[in-house]
């Protein structure tokens, strides 16, 4: 009876994140990768940040999500003058019907479920901070009070990789706190052929609610039951290390090209990534396979690997390899 409710528990899962999939495609043409990723993160309870040039549909998705699971939406512009005030809120001043003078506090845009962080590296470092304060500790503190942040929570911020005049680049500390990055490409012929085909439609879709935040924790709550296995879990860990120069275990191209490794959230991710990614296979147990690229963020590349024309992808993928087989020769 337990492999049954196992079964169903699993099966009940997957048709949700499947439905939530199926509403998301009435409107976004294609990115699979680029959805499967922001699920992911939002089922692992951590932010996604998304790298592409403008008009690629990094808007419309989360609006799009925040549609299907019946979530509370904001969108963020950051520019220069952006102050961290213009984020999390601030106190202002009210009069009641007598005169009298009190304080309250106005709730900024952070105040929502799904927050679009658009163009995060155009704001200032004060900035910046302000936000990944609130996506490190769920709260928001104004004077001695604290305020929580409503669960589920997820940033999704982006960046774009071509105009980098007047920005400023995201620290590395800063950058560790996002559980993944993705790289968002340009749509392929045929996708753009259906894109342009959908805007000369008489008729625009409409995404229908098929998840509420309820659902969204059973949902999570399954997830945390995959199982990890020793093997797999050290695997991981293996992977982690590899990937720093300064280990007796780390591989030949991190001692040659990379400059500082992942950090431990590294593994971390690692683990709750590839649990989510295994529940979308049909699966209850994390295999090897499970584990994407959540690590390209976490690595700092020296000036050899930029002479050499390497990239975080092309490093990671040999380290991936070596790694992999250290571990079925063991």
């Amino acid at each position: 009876m337990k492999n049954v409710g196992s079964e169903a528990t699993l099966q009940n899962a997957v048709d949700r994140l499947n439905a939530v999939r199926r509403e998301i495609a009435k409107i976004i043409v294609g990115q699979d990768d680029v959805v499967e990723g922001v699920l992911i993160c939002l089922l692992s309870g951590g932010h996604v940040l998304l790298e592409g040039v403008p008009g690629l549909g990094k808007t419309t998705l989360l609006r799009t999500l925040a549609r299907a699971l019946q979530l509370k939406y904001s969108r963020i512009q950051f520019t220069p003058d952006l102050m961290p005030a213009d984020i999390v809120g601030s106190m202002i001043m009210e009069s009641d019907e007598r005169g009298g003078k009190t304080l309250r506090f106005q709730y900024g845009p952070v105040f929502a479920n799904l927050v679009l962080a658009d163009e995060i590296n155009r704001a200032t470092p004060k900035t910046q901070s302000a936000l990944l304060e609130a996506m490190q500790e769920r709260t928001v503190t104004s004077g001695t009070t604290t305020h929580e942040l409503e669960a589920p929570f997820l940033v999704m911020a982006t960046q774009n990789p071509i105009e980098m005049e007047g920005t400023y680049p995201l620290p590395e500390a800063q950058l560790d706190r996002f559980l993944m990055k993705i790289l968002v490409t340009y749509p392929s012929r045929e996708e753009l052929s259906r894109i342009v085909e959908r805007t000369i439609a008489r008729e625009e879709e409409v995404p229908e609610p098929v998840m509420d935040r309820d659902e969204i924790h059973q949902v999570r709550h399954v997830c945390r039951q995959v199982l990890v296995a020793p093997h797999v879990r050290d695997f991981a860990i293996h992977l982690v290390m590899a990937t720093q120069s300064d280990h007796k275990e780390s591989h030949e191209m991190a001692r040659k090209y990379i400059r500082y490794g992942s950090s431990p959230r590294g593994a971390q991710a690692l683990v709750e990534c590839g649990r989510v990614h295994a529940l979308m296979r049909w699966r209850f147990h994390l295999s090897v396979e499970d584990m994407g690229a959540v690590l390209r963020h976490r690595i700092i590349l020296n000036f050899d690997a930029h002479a050499d024309g390497q990239t975080p992808e092309s490093i990671l993928q040999a380290i991936l390899k070596g790694v992999s087989a250290q571990t079925s020769a063991a």
